[in-house]
């Protein structure tokens, strides 16, 4: 007796790999509560502008910003510029940044 060898012995044989197996197995789902809208800044830049700063200030997540430009987005906002958490202009701690003979910076900061 010979067997069928039809369309349906191969059925669940998929040449495209799933939705939930992608999810699932190759890594696909990617966590949105740990994602930041961007990777790393160098440490010069602020998180807002993205720019180099004069004056810096950062927060306890450790975001540093330009003082000229965070504190009307903390006014008209209220929020965190990169987190959403709500932010006030008391929560930013004032950063100092030296330059020594060699050009390598220094950061100096004081925790409240």
């Amino acid at each position: 007796m010979l067997l069928a060898m039809g369309k349906k012995q191969h059925s669940k044989d998929r040449m495209f790999i799933t939705k939930t197996k992608w999810a699932t197995e190759w890594g696909g789902a990617k966590s949105k509560e740990l994602s930041t809208p961007f990777k790393r800044l160098p440490f010069y830049c602020c998180a807002l502008t993205f720019t180099p700063f004069e004056d810096a200030v950062c927060t306890r997540d450790g975001s540093v910003f330009e003082l000229m430009q965070i504190m009307p987005y903390i006014k008209k906002y209220g929020k965190h510029s990169v987190t959403r958490v709500p932010l006030k202009q008391a929560d930013l701690i004032p950063l100092t940044f030296h330059k020594n003979s060699e050009g390598w910076s220094s950061l100096l900061f004081a925790l409240k």
